[in-house]
Parts: structure tokens; C-alpha cells; sequence
């Protein structure tokens, strides 16, 4: 049996700010649809299920995720997650350079949840919490940025 991740879906409380903030830090915004009917009620295991959705997208076109904000059941606001809770934890992103990154973030709100760290001498990273609460990983390849620096230096002058 072959299996491929179709996408990551995120209950959110305000769609076109959370589509704001994720197409900022680089994703595409591949469509926007209203789903209801018993199809849906079905699918999704909810009465009346009616949502706002959006897909977004990778640049490399490998990740999507699946973005909803519910009309109707009305939604249920809980706590934040916490990083050492069980169940859906957060969602990751590798960045060409995190300090761009977090200042697209902090345009919108979102700070790291303590700081930046790095891990060895192979990422920098940080955890944020972005819109309706979502933990966001954000980390830079430090590998692939000096590759891309050597790579650079070797070219020489434009």
C-alpha cells in the first residue's frame, strides 16, 4: 500500500489573518472554498459541519496545509498547546534565513516563545506561537547556508 501526507489541517479562528501571516513567510495560497452538506457532517464526524477552508502550499510544493475556520458548529476555543503536550504538537518550516523569518513573524504578533537556539553547529531554530495559538517551528539549515556561501565564493563576482 503506498501513502503520501496530503496536508496538515490547523481549526483556526480567523482565516484570512492566519492566511496572512503563513503566505507571508513564503507558503502559496492554492484555493479557498465554504464546505457544508452531509458529505461534510459525514467526513468530518460533525452535525452541521460548515467551514471556511484554505489550502496553502510550499514552495517546493511537498507541503500543504489545510487551514478552517468553522461557522458552524461554533468553534471551541481551548488552551494553547503546550510543547510537552500529547496530540497534534506544531507545525515545522525550513527558512533560507530565520532572522528574516522572525521578522515576518513579529509583523504579525508572533515571538519566539523564549528564544532563538542553536543545535550544534547544524540549525538555528525556534518555536513561535503564531496565529489562533498554532505552535510554529521555524529553522534555518546552518549546513546548507555555508554550502550556499561556499557555493557563492567559488562564482566569484556577478
Amino acid at each position: 500500500m503506498g501513502i503520501t501526507l496530503e496536508n496538515v489541517g490547523i481549526a483556526v479562528r480567523d482565516l484570512d489573518a492566519t492566511i496572512a501571516f503563513f503566505t507571508d513567510l513564503g507558503l502559496t495560497l492554492v484555493g479557498r472554498d465554504t464546505v457544508s452538506g452531509e458529505w461534510a457532517d459525514t467526513a468530518v464526524g460533525l452535525d452541521g459541519n460548515h467551514a471556511k477552508i484554505a489550502m496553502l502550499q510550499t514552495p517546493d510544493g511537498h507541503g500543504r496545509l489545510e487551514l478552517f475556520e468553522y461557522i458552524h458548529p461554533d468553534a471551541i476555543e481551548t488552551e494553547p498547546t503546550l510543547p510537552n503536550e500529547i496530540g497534534m504538537h506544531r507545525v515545522a518550516f525550513s527558512v533560507d534565513d530565520l532572522d528574516d523569518a522572525l521578522a515576518i513573524a513579529e509583523r504579525h504578533g508572533c515571538r519566539p516563545l523564549r528564544g532563538v537556539a542553536t543545535y550544534g553547529d547544524v540549525y538555528r531554530l525556534t518555536y513561535l506561537r503564531g496565529p489562533s495559538g498554532i505552535l510554529v517551528m521555524l529553522a534555518q539549515d546552518l549546513r546548507k547556508s555555508r554550502a550556499d556561501s561556499a557555493q557563492a565564493e567559488a562564482s566569484g563576482p556577478a
